[in-house]
Order: C-alpha cells, then structure tokens, then sequence
C-alpha cells in the first residue's frame, strides 16, 4: 500500500468531493481518481460512494480514514520533533471570526513574525465555523466551546458586547432611557439566516423581539452601518473602542460570551502551530480590560 495514495484519499474524504480534493493538492482529478482506486485496489474494498453531490466514505472507508489520520498523525509528530531542533518554520493557518481576526489580530501579526521569522502566516476571518478536520484553518479562533470532533480545545477570553450609536445619529434623535425605546430606534443586526452560531443570536437576550432594519453578515460591516448613521447596533466593545464616532447607549445593558482556540488532536505535536496558539493567548493576556471593559 503506497501511503501518498492514503493521502490523496484523505483529502477527498476531508474535502467531500473530488475536485475541491484535485484543487487543493494541485492535482487533476484524473490522477486522483486512479490514486484512490489504486488503493481500493490494495485494500479489496471500495472506500467512497462517489455521486454528483460528491464523496461519501463507505464503512471500510471509515476505518480506512481513521487509520490514515493515525498515521498522519505520528507523521506530523515526527516532523514536530525536527522542527524542534531546526527551529519554528512553516505555514501555520488562523481562522477566526470576521471582528476578533480584523480588528484585534490582523495589525498584530508581525508580532508573531517578528518572534518566529521563519513562520508563513495565514489569517482567514470570516464569518463562519472552520472545519479543523479538513484542515481549512490549523488553529482556529471560535465563538463557543465546541463539543464535537477530535479536537483540543482551551478558553481564550471571555469579550462583551453593548449597544452603541454614532454622534450623528444622536444629534438627530434622543438616545433610549429604557430597552422599550429601542423599538422607535432603527437597529442594525446580523443577517438572521446566516447566524452561523447559536451564541451570535444575542439580540433577543435584550430585545425580545428585536427586529433589525438593516442586517449585516459580519461584525466589522455592523459597525460601519452603525458609525454611518444607520441607527442602534449591539457591538463587540473591543471594536468599539477604536471608534470615537461610537457613543455607548443603555450602558447597564451588555452580553457576554467567550472565544476558544481549538485545534484537531492530529496537530497537538506541531511545534509551528504551538507557538503560534501560545502567542495568541499572549497578545489577549497583554490587553487586559480590552475585551471585556470595566
């Protein structure tokens, strides 16, 4: 059995289809059909439903995935043990949600460059969960603690959320007293059937019945709207401090909730990775009261 066929398969099965699989490896699909069969063939089973939906792993397939991942697994132990003599080198992939990896990550990477030269970084923030387990981020910033999957998880921090308007808006409309004036306010929001996380639902822990006038799939566009006038936002705090045009409103109404890093259990020996998740953890330990102001 030829262990670049196992990878090749790998990637199929982490991918769900063959030609994200093919683009992601810089193959054709051609040649990754004939590895899997090729393998399939040594194996004497077939390991994927393939459809025009995509790849689905058989039950020897299962087995088959949870075998390769194994030997990943001790693969990238031993490349962590070298890289331990040879030094932090690498391409390291941080996913994390669009406000903390804009806002707070984004102008302090070369920090993490600067302490490890020889690192290749990757930030993707987006407003969406990562799947650790096809690899789309190699640690992974995330709203909630997550409870599936192989993965190691460990509390990051704790942030909090108000609610704010622009100077302008004020200038032109009396700020709320109560939470019920909030309903003769126009109030901007997340895209409601985009929430991608149940933790983001956080408007009805104040309003009730909160109706947004304008939605906004991102963290960052919802502070725009709010700083250009579009009405009453609830905001992440530590956005919100680098906006003097922010005036907090209802300031004894606020919502907190917690960002985890987690990585899938098949990285925990990469060196790279963990100095990477580690300098993370003390860039937020060295801004206290940022994310959860006083």
């Amino acid at each position: 059995m030829d262990w670049d066929d196992a990878k090749y398969f790998l990637a199929i099965a982490r991918n769900g289809q063959m030609l994200g699989a093919a683009r992601a490896l810089g193959v054709s699909q051609a040649m990754l059909s004939r590895r899997v069969a090729a393998l399939e063939e040594a194996c004497g089973t077939r390991l994927l439903h393939r459809s025009t939906q995509g790849c689905k792993l058989t039950d020897d397939g299962k087995i088959m995935f949870g075998a390769a991942e194994r030997v990943e697994a001790e693969m990238l132990a031993a490349a962590a043990e070298m890289q331990g003599r040879a030094g932090i080198s690498g391409t390291v992939r941080i996913g994390a949600p669009d406000g903390f990896g804009s806002a707070f990550l984004a102008p302090r990477l070369h920090l993490i460059k600067t302490a490890y030269p020889d690192l290749h970084l990757q930030l993707v923030p987006a407003p969406r969960s990562f799947s650790l387990s096809q690899r789309e981020a190699d640690v992974a910033v995330m709203i909630g603690r997550p409870e599936r999957g192989r993965l190691q998880v460990r509390r990051l921090t704790d942030y909090s959320l108000s609610l704010y308007a622009s100077r302008s808006y004020l200038q032109e409309r009396p700020a709320p007293e109560r939470v019920d004036d909030l309903r003769h306010h126009p109030l901007v929001g997340y895209v409601e059937d985009l929430i991608f996380n149940d933790e983001l639902a956080y408007n009805a822990d104040i309003l009730k019945d909160w109706r947004s006038s304008i939605e906004v799939s991102t963290a960052i566009g919802q502070v725009e709207a709010v700083r250009g006038g579009g009405g009453i936002g609830l905001l992440h705090d530590f956005i919100a401090a680098g906006h003097d045009d922010l005036v907090r409103v209802l300031p004894d109404q606020r919502i907190v909730r917690t960002y985890w890093t987690a990585w899938h259990e098949t990285m925990r020996g990469v060196r790279a990775m963990q100095a990477v998740t580690e300098r993370l953890h003390d860039m937020v330990r060295g801004t206290p009261g940022l994310f959860v102001p006083d």
